[in-house]
């Protein structure tokens, strides 16, 4: 019976194990990160070397500002969902919105000393952005959704950095990622190696989270739609957001978010389906003294639908 069962569940093991590794495993990516900004930025984008990879980030306004502004956005976006209001923002200080590691046309690197996609990581560029552009200036750091977060912790360890913080629909309360045991699983080598393939559908099922942002879908442009799917021209992008999802994460910020003494405004829209609307009104109440602004007729990407009044808020509080 027993040398049966080694018959028997030997080959399924070895099947288990090495059998995925037979699976080829290509990116639908065939642009280099550079190509794929192009088509999007044309000559307006930069690079700047960070945590040893390339960060892409745009600006406008004036470097000689007083005021720094660095825009951080959300789970699946890029710099991009803040085009709209560079040029409004760029009227009250210097701006920098950035693409987090994963997204956008940031470099995707497999290998690391400190890894990028994680929560350290994010930090590190962060604290990289603000060192780099921030010096001798007034910085305000402006955090959507999942970049919310990763604002409010870094506020939390470094409020002397900082002249004023924006959470913008913060994903504070439910910060989402995997537990540790099922990251476990997933990092095992044959699971491990086919994980991009795993990911790859959020190229189509991505643009329905897209659509359920906006406050009215047929705001939703052609535009729009080339801005998420642009990132995804590059080569390698499925297994960059594969390491994403299995990146270390920080959830005890909803702890420590009141421990936060600068000036916060916390801005959301009133029909936020993604990060619930109670969700960041109830963060601003958790906050002593900060501001709270709800954007009408707008969803999880008020940037977006209602850049002026969007625009207006933040300029309102940077220079009140």
């Amino acid at each position: 019976m027993k040398r049966f069962l080694k018959r028997f569940w030997f080959p399924i093991l070895f099947v288990l194990f090495f059998g995925p590794f037979l699976i080829p495993v290509n990116s639908s990516g065939t642009q280099t990160k550079e190509q794929a900004a192009e088509t999007l930025w044309g000559n307006e984008s930069k690079w700047i070397e960070i945590a040893d990879h390339q960060v892409h980030y745009v600006t406008a306004g004036d470097p000689m500002s007083d005021n720094l502004i660095i825009l951080m956005h959300g789970f699946g976006a890029s710099a991009f969902s803040y085009k709209q209001i560079l040029e409004p923002l760029s009227k009250v200080g210097f701006v920098v919105a950035y693409d987090r590691a994963a997204f956008g046309f940031t470099e995707r690197p497999t290998t690391w000393s400190l890894n990028p996609y994680g929560f350290e990581g994010q930090m590190a560029v962060l604290d990289g952005m603000v060192t780099n552009f921030g010096e001798g200036k007034n910085v305000y750091v402006v955090g959507h959704s999942a970049g919310g977060s990763l604002a409010a912790s870094y506020a939390v360890a470094n409020q002397s950095k900082l002249t004023g913080l924006v959470l913008f629909a913060p994903a504070v309360l439910t910060t989402g990622g995997s537990p540790e045991w099922l990251n476990f699983i997933l990092s095992l080598p044959p699971i491990n190696h086919v994980g991009p393939l795993l990911v790859a559908p959020i190229a189509t099922n991505g643009l329905d989270i897209l659509y359920d942002s906006y406050f009215n879908p047929n705001n939703v442009t052609q535009e729009t739609l080339d801005g998420y799917t642009a990132p995804l021209k590059i080569n390698g992008w499925e297994r960059a957001f594969w390491e994403f999802n299995l990146a270390p994460r920080d959830t005890s910020i909803k702890d420590r978010i009141t421990e936060i003494r600068i000036p916060i405004l916390v801005i959301t829209g009133d029909t936020d389906r993604i990060v619930p609307t109670a969700d960041s009104i109830q963060v601003s109440k958790m906050i002593p003294g900060s501001e709270l602004v709800v954007i009408p007729r707008a969803g999880h990407l008020a940037n977006e639908e209602r850049p002026s009044e969007f625009s207006q808020a933040l300029i309102e509080f940077i220079t009140p």
